[in-house]
Formats: structure tokens, sequence, C-alpha cells
């Protein structure tokens, strides 16, 4: 932020976290600068009317609005009620510590979102500065502060929008906004393409292991004789934490959850992984939710519903690659059992028993060296998007609590 002069002066806010700002700002409570869930989807709607749902897990403050479900409003979840227009802002009002706020923009503007969302509509204010007004660090940290519950913290909506914020003059909120959308969309596009360096080794790395199944000459062989399944179980220790691991879908990898392990939980409940386990989710497999454990997960623990391989005649990451092709998806969808939806449990066994063809040793080789690049050059990409959304977010931080002066800005 050296390139950026601050305020000629500064007084107290009168407000602990958000410390001094610029003399000539406000400091106001967010309910005086915008109103909150002023439309809602009515319960007399017509069951048959479809709608687009976008509840807590589909938003993320960094990346906005990631998704929308389309449904019937009669098979939505009751808490699908809240509309919101163009420019509005989201803030989730419960697992704050998800920190799920985002702009609506054109393409989610006639969605419905869960009534676990505060939304914000500006008065008083301008409506692009709203955005990066609540997508301010301070504001969200000051939310999750003022949430109340251990497992499940939540806040009121009219608590929200009591806590106060900072309020420049209306031509500096036009410049501030237009400043930051300009340099977080620089930031953005940096961010984009190294994600889209990682998705290409990717793709490399799949279209390898589909070209040997599709033209390969290898013979066709049972899944069960390339692998073997890893059962480690924990051996609970009253006291002892454990960390366990689950996994997203497609594309997201694992997650670190709390400790989980208790008193009522039995040691054959949870495995022990190693770095080069193959885990697979036993509930999303069929939606491409599996991945390799890296040294980070080495120790950690994962459920029983998650089954564990690892390559016994055929590298594991071989095995991987294998699963992330098309045929793969064909394999895990074959293999998972249940109706239409969401609950469709993998059965291991009918995975193993399907059969591939035997790749050449050069294949194994190619796909092994290309995943090690990936796994060697993902460390520093990741490193450096970590650093790039560090400055995106100190950026706002700064801009929108008068830390830097931008007044000259063009």
């Amino acid at each position: 932020m050296s390139q950026y002069k601050a305020y000629p002066a500064y007084k107290d806010s009168g407000v602990e976290w958000i410390g001094e700002v610029p003399e000539h700002w406000e400091v106001k409570p967010i309910c005086r600068v915008a109103s909150v869930n002023d439309d809602v989807l009515s319960d007399s709607t017509d069951g048959d009317t479809p709608i687009r749902y976008v509840d807590i897990s589909s938003v993320d403050y960094t990346d906005g609005i990631k998704q929308a479900a389309n449904m019937r409003f009669a098979d939505a979840p009751s808490r699908a009620r809240r509309k919101a227009l163009p420019g509005d802002v989201v803030v989730s009002t419960v697992r704050t510590y998800l920190k799920a706020v985002a702009a609506v923009n054109d393409q989610y503007s006639d969605c419905v979102f869960s009534t676990g969302f505060a939304v914000l509509r500006a008065r008083n204010l301008n409506y692009s500065f709203l955005k990066w007004m609540t997508l301010n660090e301070l504001v969200i940290q000051a939310i999750e502060a003022h949430s109340e519950g251990l497992s499940y913290p939540a806040i009121n909506a009219s608590a929200l929008v009591k806590l106060k914020t900072t309020v420049p003059p209306p031509d500096e909120q036009v410049t501030i906004a237009a400043f930051l959308d300009r340099e977080t969309a620089r930031i953005d596009t940096l961010i984009q393409k190294k994600t889209r360096f990682i998705e290409l080794l990717k793709e490399k790395i799949v279209a390898t292991a589909m070209a040997e199944q599709m033209y390969g000459d290898g013979e066709l062989i049972r899944l069960r004789y390339l692998t073997q399944i890893i059962s480690r179980p924990v051996e609970i220790i009253d006291g002892d934490e454990y960390v366990a691991l689950g996994l997203y879908n497609r594309g997201r990898g694992l997650f670190h959850k709390p400790p989980t392990l208790g008193k009522n939980i039995g040691d054959s409940d949870f495995f022990y992984v190693k770095e080069g386990d193959l885990i697979l989710s036993g509930q999303f497999a069929w939606e491409g939710a599996l991945t390799m454990a890296s040294s980070n997960e080495n120790g950690c623990v994962v459920s029983h519903r998650y089954p564990v391989i690892r390559g016994k005649t055929v590298p594991t990451e071989y095995l991987l690659a294998l699963l992330m092709t098309n045929f793969g998806d064909f394999l895990l969808n074959e293999s998972s059992r249940g109706s239409a939806g969401r609950n469709r449990p993998l059965n291991i066994n009918l995975l193993l028993n399907e059969k591939v063809r035997m790749p050449s040793p050069k294949a194994q080789q190619d796909v092994r060296r290309l995943i090690n690049l990936k796994a060697k050059l993902e460390t520093k990409v990741l490193g450096s998007i970590r650093l790039l959304k560090e400055r995106r977010a100190a950026l706002i931080t700064a801009a929108v609590t008068g830390q830097i002066d931008l007044r000259g800005e063009q």
C-alpha cells in the first residue's frame, strides 16, 4: 500500500475495531445506510414455479456467488424465501465463520436466497460502495465476533445492521467503488490465469489416462487386481484429538474438520490415512469427489464411509487419473447405488469389480510424472494465489476505511 498516501487528518471513530477514520468521514450503523430483507417469495407461490436457489455453501466472500440450484418451488427448502436486486449484498447470518458474503450481480438477481442470509440494499449510499463496504474484512470479522453460539454461530439481521461502518462523502464513495472495481478486477484476472495453468495440467493428466483406455492395447482387467484397500483403524485414546477429513465435490479436494472423535465412537469408525492414499467420498464419489492425500494429511483420519485405496500393480497416481476421466465418471456412477439425487453411496466392491484396460508402463510413468509435477507447481501457484487474495482483501479494507486517500485516483 506504500504507493498510496494517507488522508491529511484523522479522528477517532469511537469504534475499537474500526480505529481512526478520515476527519470528514462519518461512522454510522449499517441500518442508516442500507435496508435489510426488503423482498421475500410468498408462501402462496405455485408449487410448479421454477426457481434458482442459492444456499450458504454456494457463496464465498472472495469468489462471490458460485452457483444456483434449479428446482420447483414445491421441492425447495422452506428457507428458500429471500429475494434480491442487482447491487444488493447477501450476508450469511448463520455459520458466520464461513464468511458467506457477496454482492448480487445480474446473473443471480432472479434467484431465491436462503433465509440464512440478510439481504442488504443501499439507502442513502452508493450501491457499488455498499458492496465493498460489506466485503471489508473488518466488517466481516465484526459480524463473526458479534455472533452467538459455539458450534453454530449466528447473528440476527436486526443486530447485524446495528453494527457501525465507515461512510465517506458521496463523491468519495463513487471514487472508491470505481477504484476497487478496477483494481480487484486486475487481481482477479491474475488469479484466473494462475488457476487455469493448474487446470491445464490436470486436463493433460486426464487426457493421458483417457487415451490409454480408449486406444491402448492392454488387456481388460478388474480394478481389484490393480488396487489394494487400505484399513488402518484408529485406536481411540481418551483425551487425544484427531483431525478428521472430508471431501468436497469435484475439484475441491480435502478439507479439515474440527476433531470429531469422542467417547461414543468406536475404533473401527475412523481410519488413519497416509500420504499417497487415494480417498473417495462414500456419498459423493459419483460427483467426482476423490483426491490423493498429501503430506499435509499424513496421520489424519477419515470416516469408514470414505474408502481408501492404493495402487498395487499400477501407481496410485494412475488410479486417480483414471477415475478423473469421463470413463472414471461412468465407473463411479455405475458403482453408486440409490435413487436419483444426492443420496447415492458408493459400493467399493462394485467399483473394484469393474474392468479397465491395463495401462502400458509408459502411460503409468507419464501420469505419475505429470501428477508429481502438478503437485510441485500447485504448491507454488496456490501460494501465489493466496498472496494475491490477501492483497485484494487488504486493499478493500484500506480503501473503505480511509487508510488510503484515493481522491486523486482515476
